[in-house]
């Protein structure tokens, strides 16, 4: 029988296994067993200091020890595993304490898989998941329960659907993708066309969806299939919960797009971009690569630099909010009348005065 795991690793193992510089005191063989909050800490946990605006909580921390950057070792009471990076290294750290239940390989018995589904020994299907036919599931795959992959889907190597995902037909999911409950990849695009009556006809959406590797994708997020082409979502991109990607949409690689964004159809984004929270691209906009949207911006025109960029305003008492908005709808008034000054002048504007007489 094969010997049962540690309980934990020593900050001697994690600082030699993550190359940190360890300031222990003689607490080097200090046993860490799980991961906790700089402003709580607890005992034989780890602790991180990522951010100057969370130092405040350092010198009271109870943490076992504390992952942090040089400048500021002289402030910790604890043990610390030093290192210029301290969230890369603690997230490293964190994941070796990660429990979440390891799915085992093979079929529930409530799960419906076609004959004509190609699985993988390996693949892990759950409860009441239905995998439709012509599916291809990669080595190491997990289907969570609830789940629906449509036929002709494909998910590549150790990609992990969590539950009530639903994988429409046709689509494309690569490598090492976790894709979170309630995410519907592949869903009709939003097209409609009016017809000689003015009612509405739904345009066939005749495109995919194609997602590469190592993407993360929310809950209750939804990413809809091409109109012609497909909808792209590249590799390395991180997508936040309840995010709308529109069809014939492109998202570059390791782009990180927050919460509550929604995204219109045929919009390309660069790579490495960041999308704060809560905001709304309109369609047809192309943006180019590192580009930061701060939260609940409103993106109407190609972005063809990049740089950070914002929009709306920010949180104002109610009666200052107020009189700003009266201000607002004054503005049009405002510049006719500038422009009716400029031209009484001769489009000169305000000329300027002479020098004063003594």
């Amino acid at each position: 029988m094969a010997s049962a795991p540690p309980r934990g690793f020593t900050l001697e193992v994690l600082a030699r296994r993550f190359g940190c510089d360890l300031h222990a005191n003689g607490h080097e063989q200090t046993l860490i067993t799980g991961v906790c909050p700089l402003a709580e800490g607890r005992q034989q946990a780890l602790a991180f200091l990522g951010d100057a605006r969370f130092r405040q909580y350092l010198a009271d921390t109870r943490a076992g020890a504390v992952v942090l950057a040089p400048e500021d070792v002289v402030h910790c009471p604890v043990p610390a595993l030093v290192t210029s990076h301290p969230q890369r290294v603690y997230t490293r750290i964190a994941a070796l304490f990660d429990d979440r239940p390891r799915a085992v390989a093979g079929v529930h018995p409530s799960a419906v898989v076609s004959p004509g589904a190609r699985v993988h020994h390996s693949v892990s299907v759950g409860a009441h998941s239905v995998i439709e036919d012509d599916v291809t599931l990669a080595a190491g795959v997990e289907i969570g329960p609830g789940c629906v992959v449509g036929a002709g889907a494909s998910i590549g190597p150790d990609s992990c659907l969590r539950a009530h995902v639903t994988v429409c037909h046709g689509v494309t999911i690569g490598a090492r993708a976790l894709i979170h409950p309630g995410a519907v990849i592949g869903g009709d695009g939003f097209g409609l066309v009016a017809d000689e009556q003015g009612r509405w006809q739904r345009i066939p959406q005749l495109g995919s969806v194609v997602i590469g590797d190592d993407v993360d994708i929310g809950c209750q997020t939804t990413i809809d299939r091409g109109t012609q082409a497909d909808t792209v979502v590249a590799d390395g991109v991180k997508i936040d919960n309840q995010v709308q990607l529109g069809h014939n949409g492109y998202v570059g690689e390791h782009t990180v797009i927050a919460g509550c964004v929604g995204i219109a159809g045929s919009v390309h984004i660069g790579c490495r971009c960041l999308i704060g929270g809560g905001a709304g691209i309109g369609d047809h906009v192309r943006i180019a690569d590192e580009v930061t949207v701060t939260g609940m911006a409103m993106i109407t025109r190609s972005v063809p630099e990049a740089g950070i960029y914002a929009s709306g305003t920010g949180l104002q008492p109610v009666r200052q909010w107020r009189r700003s908005v009266a201000r607002w709808r004054q503005l049009d008034e405002l510049a006719q009348r500038l422009r009716r000054l400029e031209e009484a002048s001769g489009g000169r504007g305000a000329q300027p005065r002479g020098p004063e007489k003594k």
